[in-house]
C-alpha cells in the first residue's frame, strides 16, 4: 500500500510539474464541463441540434473568455457578458442576409473587439464574447424568427457557465497560488534529480551527457517558468502585501540556490573551467568528460546528500513528522559553516556548501509556508537559518512604488495599431472569402483575426499563421476520419465534440498548431451534426484557412507593420535597463548603501527577459530563413539568461547585508559596480540607435581590480569570492553582448591579473 501511495505520488508530481497550478486541467475541466451542463439542461427542452450546437459554443466562449484571477471581477464581466452575447446573436441574425451591411458592421465588430484590449482583462473578454459569439450566429445561420430561442439558449449557457465557475469547478487566487506553489516544489525536485543524473552521466548505464545536460536546461527553464507564475500570482493570493513579498523572497532563494548548484556540479564534472552560458544556450558544446575528474569518495558523499537535498524538497509538505528529515537537515545546513564538510577539491567543497544553501532555502519555503514546526530538533546551524529568515521578515516593509511609465498614445498604442491591422486584414479575408464561399467567408475572417491575438510583430503573426495552416490540415484528415466513424450518431459526435475541446484547451499554452488540430477536428464533427459535412467543406476550410492567415500577414506587413528586429530591440533595450537596475543597486548594496527591494527588481528583469525571448520566437523558429541571424539571436537570448543569473544571484547575496552576521558590506565593489553599468549603459545606447561615446572596458578582472594584496578575498567558498565570481561572469557577459550588437570594444590592458581571474573559475 505503501508502495502504491509512494508510485502515484510521483506519477502526479510528473503532472504537477507539466502543469504548473494544474492550469491547463482546470481550463479544460471548466469548458467541458460549461459545455456538458447546458447540453443536460437544453437537451430536454426539447432543443434543436442547431441550436444545441449554438449553446455549446456560446458556453464554451463565455468560459474560456473570462480570464481574471480575481472570483469578484470574473462575476462582473460575466453577467456584463451576457448583454454583449445576446446583442451581437441579434445583429448576426438581423444582418445575416444583409451582404453590405452585415460586412461593414462584422469589420466595425472586429476593431472594436481588439481594441477594447486596452481596458485589460475585462475589456479583452467583453470583445471577445462579442467578435465570437457574432461568429457562431453566422455559424449556425441564424434568423430573426428563431432569436426568442436563441436567447434563451445563450441564457442558458452563460447561467451553465456560471455554476461551473463559481460552484462545480471553483478557482480562486489562493488555491491557485497553492497549486503554483506544489508544482514549483515538484519541478524544484525534477531539477536535483538530473543533477544527480549529472553525477551518473559517465556510467555504462545512465544516458549520455548530452541527454543529461538537456533535461538540466530544460528542468532549470521550467523551474524559472514557475517561479514567474508565482510571481504573476503572489498580489491576489494572499493575504497582505508582507507575505507575498516574503513569499516571493523565499521562492527567488530557492530558484538561486537550484541554479548555482547546478553551475557548480558542472564545474565539478568538467575537465576546465565552465562557463555559465552552456547552462543557457541549447547548442553549447557539452563540458562533460566521458572520464569524470570526481573522486570516488567524494562522489558518492556528493550523491548521498544530493538524494538527501532531493529528499527534503519531496517532503515539502506540512504533515511530515519526526526526528529524521531536521537530522538530514541539520547536516546539510552544517556545509555553510564549513561543519563536517566533505574532502574532496576546491570545485567539489563548493558543491557541498551550494547543497548547504539549497538546504537553506528549502527551509525557508516551510518557514513562508507555515510547515516548519520541528524546531525541537533544530541545531545551531538550523537556528541561526531561522534567525536570519525572521530578521529578513522583519525588514520587509511591503511597500513597493510602482513607477508609472509614459503609454503610447494614438497609432502608435499597440492596441489602436492591432486593431486597425485587423480590421484591414478582415476586410480583405471577407472579400477574398466571399470569391471562395458565399456561405462560409467567415472562416477566413476568424483565421485572421486569431492570428493577431497575443502577437505583437510580423514575424509572431506569420509564425502563428503557418502554425494554424498546419494543425488545420492535420485537423482536416482527424475530422474526416472522425466523422465517418460517428455517422449520424448525433450523442457519440458531441462526446467527441467535448473531447476535442478539451484537447483545445489542455494544449493551447503548449502548441498553437495542436490547437488548431483540435479545433478544425472538432469542426468536421459538428458539421455532420448539422448535416452540412462533407470533404470539400473542410477542404474549403483550409483554403480560407490559408487565405485569412494571408490577409493578416498582408495587413502586418502593409499598415502600421512592427518589424520584428524593431520588436526585440524594444524589448532587448528594457532587458539592458532592468539589468542595470538590479547590478547598480544590487552593488550598491553591497557596498554599503540604502537597503532596497531587490527582489522586486530582480523579477521584473526576469519578466523583461521573458517578453524577449517571446519576441525573438519568429527569429530561432526553424522556418526562419536567416540561419546567421537564428544562431545570433539565441546566443544573445542565452547570454542575456547567464547575466539574469548572475545578476539574481547578486541581488540575493546584497538582500544578506542588512540582517546577516556573515556578510558584511565592502565599499570596493562600487568600482566594479561603475565599470559594468557603464558597459551595459553603452550597448543600451547602441540597441537604441544612440550616440554614445567611450567604448567596453575590459582587460582586467573584477578580482585583480579590488586585489589589496591579501589573499582572503579569493578564499574558495566565501561570500567575498562568490560576489566577485559573478561579477566576473558578468562583467564577462556584458563585454560578450557588444560582439555580436557591434559595439565597439576598447584594446584590453595588459595586467598581471590572469593568476587573480583563474582563481574565480
Amino acid at each position: 500500500m505503501a508502495v502504491a501511495r509512494r508510485t502515484a505520488k510521483g506519477v502526479w508530481d510528473r503532472y504537477s510539474a507539466s502543469d504548473p497550478g494544474l492550469l491547463r486541467l482546470m481550463a479544460g475541466l471548466r469548458t467541458v464541463g460549461a459545455i456538458l451542463l447546458a447540453l443536460a439542461v437544453l437537451a430536454p427542452l426539447g432543443t434543436s441540434v442547431t441550436h444545441l450546437v449554438a449553446g455549446a459554443m456560446t458556453a464554451m466562449v463565455s468560459t474560456f473568455a473570462i480570464q481574471e484571477k480575481e472570483v469578484r471581477g470574473q462575476a462582473i464581466t460575466l453577467a456584463l457578458g451576457l448583454p454583449v452575447a445576446l446583442a451581437a446573436i441579434a445583429l448576426g441574425a438581423v444582418l445575416n442576409h444583409r451582404v453590405v451591411a452585415g460586412d461593414v458592421f462584422f469589420i466595425l465588430l472586429i476593431f472594436g473587439a481588439v481594441y477594447c484590449r486596452r481596458f485589460g482583462d475585462r475589456g479583452t473578454a467583453l470583445g471577445l464574447i462579442g467578435f465570437q459569439v457574432y461568429f457562431v450566429s453566422l455559424f449556425v445561420s441564424a434568423s430573426a424568427s428563431a432569436l426568442p430561442k436563441l436567447f434563451l439558449t445563450l441564457t442558458v449557457a452563460f447561467a451553465c457557465s456560471a455554476v461551473v465557475r463559481f460552484a462545480i469547478v471553483p478557482e480562486t487566487p489562493e488555491r491557485t497560488l497553492a497549486r503554483l506553489r506544489e508544482a514549483f516544489r515538484a519541478r524544484l525536485a525534477q531539477l536535483i534529480a538530473h543533477q544527480i543524473a549529472l553525477l551518473d552521466a559517465d556510467s555504462g548505464t545512465a544516458e549520455g551527457p548530452e541527454k543529461v545536460l538537456d533535461d538540466l536546461r530544460r528542468s532549470t527553464a521550467r523551474l524559472h517558468e514557475a517561479a514567474l507564475m508565482i510571481q504573476g500570482r503572489l498580489e491576489e493570493g494572499t493575504r497582505d502585501a508582507s507575505a507575498a513579498a516574503l513569499l516571493q523572497r523565499r521562492v527567488a532563494d530557492a530558484e538561486i540556490a537550484a541554479e548555482r548548484l547546478g553551475v557548480l556540479l558542472l564545474n565539478a564534472r568538467s575537465a576546465e573551467r565552465v562557463e555559465t552560458l552552456t547552462l543557457h544556450l541549447p547548442s553549447a558544446p557539452v563540458p562533460l568528460t566521458r572520464r569524470g575528474r570526481i573522486a570516488p569518495d567524494a562522489g558518492t558523499a556528493l550523491r548521498r546528500d544530493l538524494r538527501a537535498l532531493h529528499l527534503l524538497v519531496v517532503r515539502l509538505v506540512p504533515d511530515d513528522r519526526g526526528t529524521a528529515l531536521p537530522y538530514v537537515r541539520n547536516r546539510l545546513l552544517g556545509y555553510r559553516e564549513e561543519q563536517g564538510l566533505p574532502q574532496g577539491s576546491p570545485a567539489i567543497q563548493d558543491c557541498f556548501r551550494a547543497i548547504g544553501e539549497a538546504a537553506r532555502a528549502i527551509l525557508g519555503l516551510r518557514l513562508a509556508t507555515n510547515t516548519a514546526t520541528d524546531e525541537e530538533y533544530d541545531s545551531p546551524e538550523a537556528m541561526r537559518s531561522r534567525e536570519e529568515f525572521a530578521a529578513e521578515e522583519i525588514s520587509i516593509s511591503g511597500e513597493a512604488a510602482a513607477a508609472a511609465e509614459d503609454e503610447p498614445t494614438g497609432l502608435r498604442r499597440p492596441t489602436t495599431r492591432a486593431a486597425v491591422q485587423v480590421a484591414v486584414g478582415s476586410a480583405l479575408a471577407i472579400v477574398g472569402g466571399e470569391f471562395l464561399s458565399t456561405q462560409r467567408w467567415y472562416w477566413a475572417v476568424l483565421t485572421c483575426w486569431v492570428v493577431f491575438l497575443n502577437t505583437a510583430s510580423t514575424g509572431e503573426i506569420m509564425v502563428k499563421g503557418y502554425r494554424r495552416l498546419l494543425g488545420t490540415v492535420l485537423g482536416v484528415v482527424a475530422g474526416v476520419a472522425l466523422a465517418g466513424a460517428v455517422g449520424n450518431h448525433t450523442w457519440a459526435a458531441f462526446a467527441l465534440v467535448v473531447l476535442c475541446v478539451f484537447g483545445m484547451f489542455f494544449t493551447a499554452p503548449l502548441s498553437y498548431a495542436l490547437m488548431s488540430f483540435f479545433v478544425t477536428a472538432m469542426l468536421g464533427l459538428l458539421y455532420t451534426l448539422l448535416n452540412t459535412y462533407s470533404l470539400d467543406v473542410l477542404v474549403l476550410r483550409i483554403e480560407e484557412t490559408a487565405l485569412g492567415a494571408a490577409c493578416g500577414i498582408i495587413a502586418a506587413v502593409l499598415v502600421l507593420p512592427v518589424r520584428t528586429s524593431h520588436r526585440t530591440d524594444e524589448e532587448l533595450g528594457t532587458v539592458l535597463a532592468r539589468l542595470r537596475d538590479v547590478v547598480s543597486a544590487a552593488v550598491a548594496q553591497l557596498s554599503g548603501g540604502p537597503a532596497i527591494d531587490l527582489v522586486d527588481l530582480a523579477r521584473d528583469l526576469d519578466t523583461a527577459l521573458d517578453d524577449l525571448r517571446s519576441s525573438t520566437k519568429p527569429l530561432t523558429h526553424p522556418i526562419a530563413p536567416l540561419r546567421a541571424r537564428r544562431q545570433t539571436a539565441r546566443y544573445i537570448v542565452a547570454l542575456l539568461e547567464t547575466c539574469a543569473y548572475h545578476a539574481r544571484s547578486l541581488a540575493a547575496t546584497a538582500e544578506l547585508v542588512p540582517s546577516s552576521k556573515s556578510v558584511a558590506a565592502d565599499a570596493r565593489l562600487a568600482l566594479a559596480g561603475r565599470r559594468i553599468t557603464h558597459n551595459i549603459d553603452l550597448i543600451a545606447a547602441r540597441v537604441r540607435d544612440e550616440e554614445a561615446d567611450g567604448t567596453i572596458e575590459s582587460g582586467a578582472s573584477i578580482a585583480a581590480m579590488l586585489d589589496s594584496g591579501g589573499h582572503e578575498v579569493l578564499r574558495t567558498g566565501s561570500v567575498a569570492f562568490r560576489v566577485l565570481r559573478h561579477l566576473q561572469r558578468l562583467d564577462e557577459g556584458i563585454v560578450g553582448l557588444a560582439r555580436p550588437l557591434g559595439v565597439p570594444l576598447a584594446v584590453p590592458e595588459e595586467s598581471g591579473a590572469a593568476g587573480a581571474r583563474k582563481a574565480l573559475g
